[in-house]
């Protein structure tokens, strides 16, 4: 993301950063109010029950996507001992994801629906950029936190569609060596391998599958 600031594509930088804060502070509220519904109040009581990026945000973590192209926001505290649904783990996790991908499915079918309603506002270049990155940056993020590798939301959802048996080695498999593999592609990414790439593009693949249908783009 460096590079668009150095080689002075100063507004592009500061409309994916800012589709990055929001994107993120809404991936971890979703895991907060899932939470709450769930029963268990530990996130509201930190502070985390609001969409404020100022509560989400991690400065390091916001750095590191902007220098190394991954990063990460504050995880949302959760106690398994306030839940009240068995399915509550599993809800929790895939919340953040979920978010995510409301939030893709609102940003393009508004600009779509406000380009069909003739406002003037989503016709120009500025508005288009800043909803498209917005719905991408949604999907990507969705994409890479379904990972079911280290501490990414995918790792409690996976468990879930596996045998009992299956599941308890690889929670086991994961606990173990599950961070030592989501750094090691991250740092083959970094190195070149096109993880990002693969997943924005699979992100791009799935932008038109959300599109209501009569407010395609001509």
């Amino acid at each position: 993301m460096i590079n668009l600031f150095l080689e002075g594509h100063i507004v592009l930088f500061l409309i994916i950063l800012l589709a990055l804060v929001i994107s993120l502070s809404c991936h971890e509220y979703g895991h907060a109010i899932v939470a709450k519904w769930n029963g268990d109040d530990t996130a509201e009581r930190a502070g985390r029950l609001t969409l404020n990026p100022l509560a989400h945000i991690d400065p390091m973590g916001l750095a590191m996507v902007v220098f190394v192209g991954f990063g990460y926001a504050k995880p949302v505290p959760t106690d398994a001992r306030n839940f009240t649904n068995v399915w509550a783990d599993l809800l929790v996790a895939a919340a953040g994801p979920g978010m995510n991908l409301l939030l893709a499915v609102l940003t393009i079918n508004v600009y779509l629906l406000g380009r069909t309603l003739q406002i003037d506002l989503f016709f120009s270049d500025g508005a288009q950029t800043f909803f498209v990155i917005l719905a991408q940056v949604n999907l990507l993020l969705m994409l890479f936190n379904l990972l079911p590798i280290g501490a990414l939301d995918g790792h409690y959802i996976l468990p879930y569609f596996l045998p009992r048996g299956l599941a308890q080695q690889y929670r086991y498999y994961n606990a173990r060596y599950g961070n030592f593999l989501l750094l090691g592609l991250i740092v083959l990414s970094i190195m070149g391998l096109p993880i990002v790439t693969q997943l924005f593009s699979l992100a791009q693949a799935i932008l038109p599958l959300i599109i209501v249908p009569g407010l395609a783009p001509g």
